[in-house]
């Protein structure tokens, strides 16, 4: 079906929330370089569920993009569809964490990466107007990441940013980054975002479906 003519913009829809995910992430930063409380700050490899984060945000802005295009008349035309599809896509990612577990690091990510890659892929099917702000969301909340995980590396500034996954091998910064950095933070954390997000959203648009009229319903 032709998309309407009143569609909220990508751009101005994940506006607000890059900015908010960019204010937390140079939070969180800060928090690591002056060694805040560790529960909000944890500079352990990997964050270890450190209260300031934004993989908490989500499931938050999924739910908030579902919302808006649910009211600007963008709802999925099967809720089934944008349920089901991001579950499925989500059971990919620890499926493939199982399989890489039987190969060495670094290429362990690799296999990882990939699985990701397919799992966003399949996300991005399920309320595709969804996924495809959660995928524009997911670049933008990912990349000024990618860009502190270098300059942490290079640096060597003692943050979370700069550890590996355990067994990963010693190797210069710049191959280092590439794995532990930029692969991840576009593949794994990409898919994370468009299946969690999705899944998020397509209950958000339930809730709302609930209260609309189906005369109302425009499918996409």
């Amino acid at each position: 079906m032709t998309e309407p003519r009143h569609d909220l913009p990508v751009r101005s829809l994940i506006l607000g929330p890059a900015l908010i995910t960019l204010a937390v992430t140079l939070l969180r930063l800060v928090g690591e370089l002056l060694r805040w409380n560790p529960t909000f700050f944890s500079r352990e490899p990997g964050g270890a569920g450190a209260i300031v984060g934004i993989v908490w945000l989500v499931p938050v802005f999924g739910g908030y993009f579902a919302w808006k295009l649910a009211q600007s008349g963008r709802r999925p035309g099967s809720l089934g569809r944008a349920i089901s599809i991001p579950l499925l896509a989500f059971a990919l990612i620890p499926a493939t964490i199982a399989v890489a577990m039987k190969v060495d690091q670094p290429f362990r990510i690799g296999v990882v990466a990939a699985g990701c890659v397919v799992a966003t892929l399949v996300g991005l099917r399920a309320w595709p107007v969804l996924g495809r702000t959660l995928l524009a969301y997911g670049l933008a909340a990912r990349i000024p990441v990618v860009v502190i995980m270098l300059l942490a590396i290079l640096g060597g500034w003692g943050t979370h940013y700069e550890f590996g996954p355990p067994s990963f091998p010693e190797m210069a910064a710049l191959p280092k980054w590439f794995w532990i950095g930029l692969l991840p933070q576009l593949t794994l954390w990409i898919a994370f975002t468009v299946t969690v997000g999705g899944l998020v959203g397509g209950l958000t648009a339930l809730a709302v479906g609930r209260r609309a009229a189906p005369a109302t319903l425009s499918p996409v």
